[in-house]
């Protein structure tokens, strides 16, 4: 399988789109909708992607994804076995993260078009992280599309390491099309995040 990052990458680049602006977040929705099927496993292999050791702890402001296998999968009425999240905090026994996926893309842009005003630099490089609280989400109406998406994760139901996706890519990992929806589809969970914003 071809580099999904690198390959979307030199398309937006002869396609002239500028990275980091409304309309390169526009263009990676489009190009990632008309992608398919794509393999999680392999794709938590590819390059630009850092994986963590078992006992590193996930940075506040970065962007990761992992396999998750929630512990109370069975009363659940719907979870992402592959969660896109950016770290928010630690918690007991684990961390929180707001996991994209809850959101349908248009909603999604949204959000990321207000995070990325919310970054510790411009850079975009190793250095850059979302600069990211609960308050800070809670007193932004930029950020007002958070609320489907905070969620807590134990470390014991992480079933992967960590792929830890950098600034450069967040664009791109933010639209793929690689939520993993048990006990419902995705037209269902977008229903429920819709009525939670409201």
């Amino acid at each position: 399988m071809s580099n999904i990052f690198q390959t979307l990458e030199l398309e937006a680049f002869r396609n002239g789109i500028q990275a980091r602006t409304k309309e390169s977040r526009a263009w990676f929705r489009k190009k990632a909708a008309d992608l398919g099927k794509i393999n999680r496993n392999a794709l938590m292999r590819e390059q630009p992607l850092n994986i963590t050791r078992r006992k590193d702890t996930p940075e506040i402001g970065s962007m990761y994804m992992f396999f998750y296998d929630p512990k109370y999968k069975d009363v659940l009425p719907f979870y992402d076995q592959f969660p896109l999240i950016i770290m928010v905090s630690p918690a007991e026994n684990g961390f929180v993260g707001l996991n994209l996926h809850y959101l349908p893309p248009t909603l999604r842009a949204k959000l990321l078009d207000g995070l990325m005003d919310n970054t510790s630099n411009k850079k975009f490089d190793e250095t850059t992280k979302f600069r990211i609280s609960y308050q800070i989400l809670q007193r932004s109406s930029k950020l007002k599309y958070f609320r489907p998406c905070y969620k807590r994760y134990l470390t014991t139901h992480v079933k992967s390491r960590l792929a830890q996706v950098e600034s450069p890519e967040w664009e791109i990992a933010t639209f793929l099309p690689t939520a993993q929806w048990a006990n419902a589809g995705a037209g269902t969970v977008y229903r429920s995040s819709r009525e939670l914003i409201i």
